[in-house]
């Protein structure tokens, strides 16, 4: 099975230069956990904010984020690889790397992202198929 197979498309994105708070509103109106931080010109590379990256902030801060930006406290380059690749290997790198997304891409453009729970739920759906 490939990432293509079970990867979420489209991904919500965000600005670099949008507000932590912007960036909250986007997650609890889109339902997700994670934002795509676009690129600012072709070459360079993708970033992404959690909430972990999130929570993490607003600890530090004491509450007080509103003069940050996404920018401030984004990861990045965040792990991408390729629409083509075995799940084995994507799940191989998430456990190296201990992380729990990875955007993907096609020609260097971002065409989905891949969470543990999208490979866990298909290795529980393979499971359940044999079994």
């Amino acid at each position: 099975m490939l990432v293509k197979d079970i990867m979420v498309r489209g991904v919500v994105t965000i600005s670099p230069r949008a507000t932590v708070r912007e960036a909250m509103r986007l997650m609890k109106s889109k339902g997700v956990k994670s934002l795509a931080v676009e690129k600012q010109h072709p070459h360079d590379a993708f970033g992404i904010v959690t909430y972990n990256n999130i929570l993490q902030t607003i600890v530090a801060e004491e509450g007080d984020i509103d003069l940050l930006n996404v920018y401030d406290i984004y990861a990045k380059p965040a792990l991408t690889i390729s629409r083509e690749l075995e799940i084995k290997h994507a799940a191989r790198m998430m456990v190296d790397f201990d992380i729990r997304r990875i955007l993907v891409t096609a020609d260097n453009e971002l065409i989905g992202i891949l969470t543990m729970n999208d490979i866990v739920g298909a290795l529980t759906d393979i499971a359940d198929n044999i079994g």
